[in-house]
């Protein structure tokens, strides 16, 4: 996927949309779409935005540890209506560990999706193949992401949800540390409990047919954006099924076949 060149808006418009979406991500304070004030802006807009806000997180102490596409799968593109994936940063604020309790009081709309997640041993750039991105990889595991767009009642489109790091909010790592060879990662089973209820099921293929493309189209967008993926990066490939909208006192289990399984518990 490459970005767009054409500019509608300057630095300081930038700027502006940068803290009005960190504001609404702090304060889980629901915002329009930006579009809705800004109907020309471009991808490659979208994506500044993204960059200033992950600039402003940097400046406040956090680190970013990866990446993770979003919108890769069929069903998680037909539940937000929009036909083309996306990436997001992760920060290692953003961590929280396995089996543990996950407060959704500072979310505005909190979702569960499972996911694969890729560690990777070298640098990524460029464009590059599923293949390089297998060999570039020391481990895959199981991970939930817990996504929360800040765009009243859950819509958007492309554009307003790039800018706001694609829904990013909450990871999970957990479940076995595998070789990226040593499974099949299409065929990857996963059921998604809902309080001990199967909610959702899938396979690694929904995710752009194997996880390892996801992570191929996230390196060539970073690199339209003039970035690198480097070695030791925490990246997730994207939902494999629909996600899941939880409140306190929800609890979710995530399990892959032969790659483990995940629960977390949520609060006020």
């Amino acid at each position: 996927m490459s970005l767009d060149n054409p500019k509608t808006l300057n630095d300081e418009a930038i700027i502006r949309l940068a803290e009005r979406v960190e504001t609404a991500q702090r304060y889980a304070t629901p915002i329009h779409k930006l579009t809705q004030d800004y109907p020309d802006m471009t991808l490659s807009e979208a994506y500044r935005v993204q960059t200033a806000l992950r600039r402003s997180y940097e400046a406040r102490g956090q680190r970013v540890i990866g990446w993770k596409a979003g919108l890769t799968s069929k069903p998680k593109m037909a539940q937000m209506g929009v036909s083309t994936p996306g990436v997001g940063f992760l920060t290692d604020a953003m961590e929280r560990p396995a089996n543990s309790k996950i407060t959704v009081s500072d979310l505005i709309h909190p979702r569960v999706e499972a996911e694969i997640a890729f560690v990777t041993k070298s640098e990524l750039s460029g464009k590059v193949t599923t293949e390089q991105v297998m060999a570039a990889t020391d481990y895959v595991q199981p991970a939930l992401e817990v996504i929360d767009s800040r765009f009243s009642g859950f819509k958007f489109d492309l554009e307003s949800v790039i800018a706001d790091n694609s829904s990013s909010a909450r990871y999970v790592p957990g479940g076995r540390m595998i070789r990226p060879d040593a499974l099949d990662l299409r065929t990857v089973g996963v059921v998604l409990e809902h309080n001990g209820e199967i909610a959702q099921i899938g396979a690694g293929a929904e995710v752009l047919g194997h996880p390892a493309e996801a992570i191929a189209m996230l390196v060539g967008v970073l690199d339209d954006m003039g970035e690198v993926l480097p070695a030791g990066s925490f990246v997730m490939a994207g939902a494999i099924t629909a996600a899941v909208a939880v409140k306190p006192g929800d609890t979710i289990t995530a399990r892959f076949y032969e790659m483990g399984s995940i629960t977390v518990t949520f609060t006020e």
